[in-house]
């Protein structure tokens, strides 16, 4: 029987790595799963080993902010590793905990190591390339221009694609606009804008109370907008209502937290406020207009603007080279300029023209198939017949 230990450390990760598991498993049948998993990993059958929430972390300090929870996560997986001699460990995402356990498994362990999703080494820290040649057996690209970083490097990489597209072909046939906001119990007239302030608890403690001053901003000026907060399945949903009900809004403004329905609320939505990252490739696939906003912390600021070279930071401008979404950050996410980049695209050109540039998108991202691609991968550093 094969055994596979999986690591994933956030909401998407869970996603990438659920569909990877039922992938891999048409073509291996008696494979038995374990490892870091979330709620859909869960469900397609893995063992937890350690909830992938305890992941649901990032930026420079949040390791040391989280450091006895670290300590035991990496502990709970080093016995797994130990327990389960896996014949092949698949890391996704998630660099800051994954690297160093890549070498863990290289000194603790014979298994075969596939990065699937890998880190944003093209973005920043290039020298981490060295380390996972040195680690890893093989890496999975989801991006087209990851390959050029990697060119040269002592590893071999594939592309296979964005893990998105899976994901979005996989939905309803049915799954439009006026389905899903039947299903959220909001009218077809209304406008809605969906917050989305991160899968982390740092990015929420960060972005949340900046989107509900813009939402406090655009109900002064808009009285009909609705709010909806996505709130991803890592998070505390309490502490999330909680934070809203501290905010004190104005009775009058429509807003409410939905638990993990963020596809959902972005395909109902008529704009998106949300922070850098995955979420925007969803809101781009889905054909949502946006406004990226985000902030970190002036010392992780001021190391990022020395280490990273890039002219954005949400998908949809990297993928196109150009600035199709606005991107409002540091100091310019303040909760007035924020409700205008919103109220602009409610209706519209600047409305269509960002519906024009999403769906070029989707054109730079290649075919569906991406968990196939990496469950044979998988399937080829295990030795097994092609399916």
């Amino acid at each position: 029987m094969t055994r596979l230990l999986l690591v994933a450390g956030d909401s998407s990760g869970d996603r990438v790595a659920a569909d990877f598991v039922r992938a891999y498993r048409a073509r291996d049948p008696e494979a038995r799963f374990s490892g870091m998993a979330g709620p859909r990993m869960c469900e397609a059958g893995v063992r937890q080993v350690v909830s992938a929430e305890a992941l649901a972390i990032g930026g420079f300090s949040a390791p040391l902010a989280a450091g006895t929870s670290l300590f035991r996560v990496w502990r709970a997986m080093a016995r797994a590793l130990d327990a389960e001699r896996p014949d092949l460990v698949v890391l996704i995402d998630s660099g800051g905990f994954n690297i160093p356990f890549a070498a863990h498994v290289r000194r603790r362990s014979s298994a075969r190591i596939l990065y699937y999703v890998a880190p944003q080494v093209w973005a920043w820290r290039r020298g981490r390339i060295r380390r996972l040649a040195a680690r890893v057996d093989r890496i999975a690209l989801i991006l087209p221009f990851e390959e050029a970083a990697y060119e040269g490097a002592a590893v071999r990489t594939d592309y296979v694609g964005h893990p998105l597209l899976d994901q979005i072909e996989a939905l309803p046939g049915d799954f439009d606009r006026p389905s899903a906001r039947l299903s959220l119990g909001i009218p077809e007239s209304v406008k809605l804008v969906t917050l989305l302030p991160g899968s982390r608890r740092n990015e929420v403690d960060r972005h949340l109370g900046l989107q509900l001053a813009a939402a406090r901003w655009i109900h002064a000026r808009e009285s009909d907008v609705v709010f909806r907060v996505a709130v991803a399945p890592s998070l505390d949903p309490q502490s999330l209502r909680d934070a809203v009900a501290k905010a004190a809004l104005p009775r009058s403004l429509d807003l409410e937290c939905v638990d993990d329905r963020s596809l959902e609320l972005l395909r109902a939505a008529d704009v998106a406020l949300l922070k850098p990252g995955t979420a925007t490739l969803e809101a781009a696939l889905l054909g949502c207009p946006m406004v990226v906003m985000g902030r970190i912390g002036r010392i992780s600021a001021a190391l990022l603007r020395r280490i990273i070279r890039l002219p954005h930071l949400s998908m949809p401008n990297l993928l196109l080279g150009e600035a199709v979404v606005p991107e409002l950050l540091q100091r310019d996410a303040e909760p007035e300029r924020l409700g205008q980049a919103v109220l602009g695209l409610l209706s519209g050109p600047e409305r269509e023209r960002q519906l024009e540039n999403l769906e070029r998108v989707r054109e730079h991202l290649g075919r569906p198939g991406a968990a196939g691609r990496a469950a044979a991968i998988a399937g080829e550093l295990l030795g097994l017949a092609a399916a």
